[in-house]
């Protein structure tokens, strides 16, 4: 494989993770957190990091609507639930 070849397919597989997270926004970041130790928002931060790498410049709400697929507060508003005490102690749990 050559590293042109590598590197479409990570940004494929990156497309298609933002495909499903956007698809399945009943999924709450908190969940993602307790179950896998990343979320959307980590994601973004991600996407924002790769960018400065590389010198193209994307604010972090930039890099949030690319992973939200809208503006983050957009989001929290359709979406976002409030954190169970279950979900807030199994995050807490995982912190440490």
């Amino acid at each position: 494989m050559t590293e042109q070849e590598r590197l479409e397919l990570e940004a494929a597989a990156f497309r298609s993770l933002v495909h499903h997270l956007r698809s399945r926004p009943d999924v709450q970041n908190i969940d993602m957190m307790n179950l896998a130790g990343f979320c959307r928002n980590c994601l973004s931060k991600w996407f924002k990091a790769a960018a400065d790498d590389i010198g193209v410049a994307v604010t972090p709400d930039e890099a949030r609507e690319e992973v939200y697929g809208m503006p983050y507060a957009e989001w929290k508003a359709k979406y976002q639930k409030d954190a169970s005490a279950e979900q807030q102690a199994a995050f807490s749990k995982g912190k440490k």
